[in-house]
């Protein structure tokens, strides 16, 4: 969650142009730590697999940690390695293998910001070596996979916590609050859809001039994925392809999933249904660049059985934009720019009335009758917005991130664990089987498995 001004807040927030908003209250984030500002047995030596766009957004917020210190990086390509040695220092120790970094052992955490297929492996190679995990979303590319990293966590006793912030953030606890609440009534629909009208909101990343054969391990960034010729555009947009990633589903649906399952306290949907297409960016991606899914989620005791809505559009003219709604007879919240907002939308106490289709005697014998027993007049109710925003400054990456860390110095459950992490990778992985199989899936939220 990106810091916004005050005027984008407004702006992004639906209907509260005349609202003041509440500021929620959050910790302070002090300026830039030193790994002295902890005691020796809390400090915490880290390093990053996957030094990418991704990754040096990770450890940038992690080193807003106090008592946390990078000291190695791992990445296929050279010249990420170089970046990582210019951005935090000489002494960052920098290796194409993983596994070198595995092997020291002045590391107690990894940050995995790998593409998708190599997630599981190095997860569970990290884990086994003895790290704890912090895990970029989706956890895994496959749902068996999500199984032997809960598997390994469990054997091991290694702290995994997984990429999503939205669990971390006041922003999405407060939604959680108000739901608990009954601030919207009954639960009936949630509702999501992100649209990027832009290049690098399509996944097209920028490719650096020295990208060869002899600047990159090829044949270590394939990994398990099928052998090819030499592409570095597979590498740099490793997004736009399924044999690295897992597309719209695994870069973005996933945190809706964090999202709601955290609001809901909800384990996941029954059924995927998904359509959509490749409309604009045909750029020799194979995933789509649009898509549409609605989920059946079944009734549980935190939440009655309802539809969500998700929609993903990277084709041009789309505008930028992105809402999260829930919706209730009673109320709507709204989370986005940094802030959630309430509507009250209070239930009508009367039905309605078509009189004025009927003759004119029998409309006023219907309205003196109808108006003795429904006096209100629903056009002059109050209606009322509450909005909570995020103070300016606030992080919730950054609270994510302080989570992680707490948990790796307490040995204390993260607040994402792998459990979590396949709940709401699984629902977006089946939403590409149904788009490639051109199906409904069902899926078991209980056991985590697709159902065939």
């Amino acid at each position: 969650m990106k810091p916004r001004s005050r005027r984008e807040f407004l702006q992004m927030t639906a209907g509260a142009a005349a609202v003041a908003p509440i500021i929620l209250e959050a910790q302070q984030q002090p300026p830039m730590p030193s790994f002295e500002d902890v005691p020796p047995s809390e400090r915490v030596q880290f390093a990053t697999i996957g030094f990418g766009i991704q990754g040096q957004s990770d450890t940038g917020s992690a080193l807003r940690v106090p008592g946390v210190r990078l000291a190695a990086v791992a990445d296929v390509y050279d010249g990420r390695q170089a970046l990582a040695k210019e951005r935090v220092g000489k002494d960052v120790f920098t290796s194409r293998d993983y596994r070198e970094v595995l092997a020291r052992p002045d590391i107690q955490a990894v940050i995995i910001a790998t593409p998708d297929h190599w997630h599981s492996q190095i997860a569970i190679d990290a884990m086994k070596a003895g790290k704890d995990v912090y895990c970029e979303k989706p956890m895994t590319q496959t749902v068996e996979e999500g199984h032997k990293v809960i598997a390994t966590a469990r054997e091991t006793s290694r702290i995994v916590q997984v990429g999503s912030q939205r669990v971390s953030s006041i922003v999405y606890a407060k939604a959680r609050e108000l739901y608990r609440g009954g601030a919207i009534g009954r639960l009936n629909l949630v509702e999501a859809w992100i649209n990027r009208n832009s290049p690098l909101g399509a996944w097209q990343y920028s490719i650096p001039p020295d990208a060869s054969l002899q600047t990159i391990d090829w044949d270590r960034f394939l990994g398990r994925a099928p052998k090819r010729p030499f592409e570095p555009v597979r590498l740099f947009r490793w997004r736009n392809y399924r044999d690295y990633g897992t597309g719209i589903p695994g870069d973005l649906f996933v945190h809706l999933f964090t999202g709601i399952h955290f609001v809901l306290d909800s384990v996941g949907p029954t059924r995927a249904t998904v359509s959509g297409g490749l409309c604009h960016w045909d750029d020799g991606r194979d995933v789509p660049d649009v898509m549409v899914a609605l989920y059946d989620y079944p009734q549980t005791s935190t939440h009655p059985a309802f539809t969500l809505s998700l929609k993903v559009n990277f084709a041009e003219g789309a505008g930028d934009s992105q809402a999260f709604r829930f919706v209730g007879p009673e109320g709507v919240l709204t989370i986005g720019g940094g802030a959630v907002t309430l509507a009250k939308r209070p239930q009508a106490k009367e039905p309605g009335q078509t009189a004025d289709t009927f003759a004119k005697a029998q409309q006023m014998a219907f309205m003196k009758e109808y108006r003795a027993k429904y006096p209100d007049v629903p056009e002059l109710r109050n209606t009322s917005d509450q909005v909570y925003a995020a103070p300016p400054g606030y992080s919730d990456q950054i609270e994510h991130f302080k989570n992680f860390f707490q948990s790796v110095r307490k040995r204390t459950p993260s607040v994402e664990d792998a459990t979590f992490g396949l709940r709401a990778a699984g629902p977006a992985l089946i939403a590409n089987d149904s788009y490639f199989e051109k199906k409904s899936i069902a899926w078991d939220p209980e056991k985590m498995k697709r159902i065939a």
